[in-house]
């Protein structure tokens, strides 16, 4: 049975859609953007501090879950430029260990929600 997961700890959704969906042992998150949850306000003073929100907030989706990183197994990273990835690439980084890391892609696009600079998503398996 399909389970809406909702956590105050993630920002809520700015749009038709829930934060994270959980269906046969398997959880998939929509993808978070840099919004503290708890002022509203969005976090782009820097690439560093954007992304350590993003990954905040995907931490909050996954515990509502019952989860952790040590679950995920495919990240996807929307950004909005490439410059930016080694950065990004080093905070997203410090989340998973070696052994455990997913599998994941990482993607150039125009645009993202709110003219942020980088959105992640990931999909979690609850063993």
């Amino acid at each position: 049975m399909k389970k809406i997961i909702e956590t105050r700890n993630a920002p809520a959704p700015i749009g038709p859609y829930s934060q994270a969906i959980f269906i046969n042992n398997t959880l998939f998150t929509s993808g978070q953007i840099a919004i503290n949850p708890d002022s509203g306000i969005l976090i782009t003073e820097s690439i560093s501090e954007e992304t350590t929100q993003v990954m905040s907030n995907l931490k909050a989706v996954l515990q509502e879950a019952g989860m952790n990183f040590k679950n995920v197994v495919k990240s996807t990273i929307f950004v909005t430029d490439l410059n930016n990835f080694n950065e990004i690439n080093f905070i997203y980084g410090s989340y998973f260990d070696e052994e455990s890391a997913p599998a994941r892609e990482t993607v150039q696009v125009a645009a993202l929600p709110k003219n942020v600079n980088v959105e992640i998503s990931v999909i979690a398996i609850k063993l």
